[in-house]
């Protein structure tokens, strides 16, 4: 993976790249440009268009003249093993599975200093932020955080991933999908800082 991964998809990019990880794993090579403007019934200057954005936000790697040189970025030797804890829900707060199993994730997500582990997201809440159902994110372990940071925030409906945000005395959770409302809940505690965010290719 690359540490541009953190950068934000347009909703066709990510049905363009989910098209391309399907298509590579299934037949262990990648789709043509063809192949996907035939899927998603663009033109080719168009899906060029996307797989050049996907190549400059860090999800693809491209070679110029090969029909199928399109190739989706590989874990690297500049990773680190964190803990996979379990499942968050950014839509309805739940508890996270506590089932850890190692995850590979780029080295700069992570600093020598602090705990780090990684959860993966159910639900659509964060998607104004590019956090998207079945994404990774990692987080920065610590009991508090600013205005403003995204969190791990233990209300008493559970756990969710929301921004903590601090208007006139008051403390809320805020949502990044403009369908839903703020949180207010009546207890919190803080689990953890979001700090990268890792899209899985399997």
């Amino acid at each position: 993976m690359n540490g541009k991964l953190k950068r934000t998809l347009t909703p066709k990019q990510k049905n363009i790249l989910d098209f391309i990880t399907s298509f590579s794993t299934d037949k262990e090579y990648a789709p043509s440009l063809e192949e996907i403007g035939k899927k998603f019934e663009l033109a080719i200057s168009t899906v060029h268009q996307h797989v050049k954005a996907l190549e400059t936000k860090g999800y693809l790697k491209k070679e110029e003249n090969q029909p199928r040189g399109v190739s989706l970025f590989e874990q690297t030797p500049d990773s680190v093993e964190i803990p996979l804890l379990g499942v968050i829900a950014a839509g309805t707060p739940i508890e996270p599975i506590e089932n850890p199993e190692p995850i590979k994730v780029p080295k700069g997500l992570v600093s020598k200093r602090g705990d780090y582990y990684a959860l993966k997201v159910k639900g659509d809440s964060m998607i104004e932020d590019g956090i998207w159902d079945n994404d990774i994110v990692v987080i920065k372990s610590q009991p508090t955080a600013d205005n403003g940071d995204t969190v791990v925030a233990i209300t008493e409906n559970g756990a969710t991933l929301k921004i903590l945000r601090i208007q006139n005395g008051k403390i809320f959770l805020e949502p990044r999908n403009k369908n839903l409302n703020n949180i207010y809940p009546k207890s919190l505690g803080i689990r953890g800082k979001f700090v990268g965010l890792v899209r899985s290719i399997i």
